[in-house]
């Protein structure tokens, strides 16, 4: 059973966790089953949305990773903008999980394992089940499916969609967690029927296509997962239990690829240095990994770049920072704008104790790519080891504007308010944390103690007391019974 699963069933044990009153009166789910078609309304799904997304950041699932971050969303967003709701505001993540799935929740929040981006052998493939889900979304599966909402409140109604939709490796332990609390009802009411996977799977491939991908990436990831299946024994992918892929289905998938253009070959180096990063991310043992790396790619892990890098992460991993920073600097040197250089780079120097060097190639970093989070957050990471406070808190206040969805954006900019001396911002990025985490009433705490910071302003007193305010409301809300 996943920690997730585990949390929800907790949850779902309470009495009356099914039963219980809609989340306020403007926010009522609405009866999705109902044969009227009655379905959600924007807000109401934006509202579940964001309580989704607050769930899975409380049980740490989300993969806080910037670069990893920022690489999934660019792929999203390419797709999303030839899918058959362009204008539709689509948040992709990734989750700490190396089981190989991916899932379509509430509000346009499309989540992809860990374990999927690395199972992937071409960007096309990974971008094909993107494509999947984003059709899911599109044409309102979900929304469609998930009947009897009109019955839970918000944050049981989120709780229940993290627990299925995140799903569990053990099918039977996540089935019998949510049987205890009468849900398995509920994930039997969300599975998508087979007329909703051929959906997804046509209208993904148009997508797909349209966005300039292999039309074939969607087929060739199933039919693979599909042949080594037999190697997972009796716990397949949690993706095949949620989407089934069968025989038929991936001719299909075939046949409606065939009839796009051919597209150019996956040669996406992007794709394949994250995939390496995250691989590494995942080596349980970096020591033995790297001798066995060495052993069969050389010392210097040959001639091919994401193997090289590849090598280079491990060598960090196991802190020999000269010989990582040597091979990394090449690769660098080699190709000057790539990203995922820089920052690898910038990390080994940091690491090895070189910060001038480390917070040179940041600082040139974010004037090639203004703005990128994947580049601020480890930089002001290193101007306040540095103790250069004051310029990291300036970049973080800018950063927490732009992306105030970002919990790792507050966290950091709480920790330089805090050495900059700014008591009531501490308090409030803490404030803003704790609430995009998923802990409201840890959210209140930390804007109380802010509005009892003396030397306020009315404008700063006035702003405090109004979000107090909101979270106190919303906790009302969410514990309606």
């Amino acid at each position: 059973m996943t920690r997730l699963t585990r949390i929800i069933a907790g949850c779902l044990l309470l009495p009356g966790a099914l039963a219980g009153p809609v989340f306020g009166q403007t926010d009522a789910l609405p009866n999705l089953g109902d044969t009227s078609g009655q379905i959600y309304s924007p807000q109401q799904d934006a509202a579940l949305g964001a309580a989704f997304m607050r769930q899975l950041r409380q049980s740490d699932l989300v993969l806080e990773d910037p670069e990893a971050t920022s690489y999934i969303r660019a792929l999203g967003h390419k797709l999303t903008l030839h899918s058959e709701s362009p204008g539709f505001t689509f948040n992709f993540f990734l989750v700490n999980d190396s089981a190989i799935n991916a899932f379509a929740g509430p509000g346009g929040h499309i989540g992809a394992n860990v374990g999927l981006f690395t199972a992937a052998e071409s960007e096309s493939e990974l971008a094909g089940v993107l494509a999947h889900e984003i059709a899911h979304v599109t044409q309102r599966h979900l929304a469609r499916t998930f009947e009897s909402a009109s019955k839970l409140s918000l944050p049981t109604t989120a709780a229940i969609l993290a627990a299925i939709l995140i799903g569990t490796q053990d099918g039977s332990a996540g089935a019998a967690a949510l049987t205890a609390a009468s849900a398995a009802n509920l994930q039997h009411q969300i599975n998508f029927t087979r007329a909703n996977e051929q959906e997804a799977d046509r209208v993904g491939i148009q997508t797909l296509a349209g966005a300039g991908f292999n039309p074939f990436g969607m087929s060739r990831f199933f039919e693979r997962l599909q042949k080594n299946s037999r190697l997972y024994g009796t716990r397949p992918p949690e993706f095949l239990s949620t989407h089934p892929v069968t025989t038929d289905r991936i001719a299909e998938a075939v046949t409606r690829a065939e009839s796009y253009p051919a597209a150019h070959p996956d040669n996406d180096l992007r794709f394949r240095l994250l995939r390496a990063k995250l691989r590494v991310g995942t080596y349980l043992n970096p020591t033995q990994v790297l001798a066995d790396f060495q052993r069969y790619h050389g010392r210097d892990g040959g001639d091919i770049p994401e193997e090289r890098y590849e090598l280079a992460l491990l060598l960090g991993s196991n802190e020999q920072y000269p010989q990582a920073v040597t091979i990394m600097e090449r690769l660098h040197k080699q190709d000057p704008d790539r990203l995922a250089y820089r920052l690898a780079l910038a990390e080994l120097l940091q690491k090895s104790g070189q910060l001038s060097l480390a917070e040179q190639l940041y600082r040139d970093s974010l004037a090639l790519y203004p703005g990128e989070l994947a580049i601020v957050l480890p930089y002001a990471a290193t101007l306040m080891t540095g103790k250069e406070v004051n310029r990291a808190y300036g970049l973080l206040l800018e950063a927490a504007s732009s992306y105030p969805e970002e919990p790792a954006v507050f966290k950091q900019l709480a920790q330089a308010a805090g050495l900059s001396g700014q008591e009531a911002q501490t308090h409030m990025a803490m404030a803003n944390y704790f609430y995009l985490n998923g802990y409201t009433k840890k959210a209140v705490e930390q804007i109380r103690l802010a509005g009892d910071v003396s030397g306020l302003s009315d404008y700063q007193a006035a702003k405090i007391q109004a979000q107090r305010t909101r979270l106190e409301k919303q906790i009302k809300e969410d514990e309606l019974e």
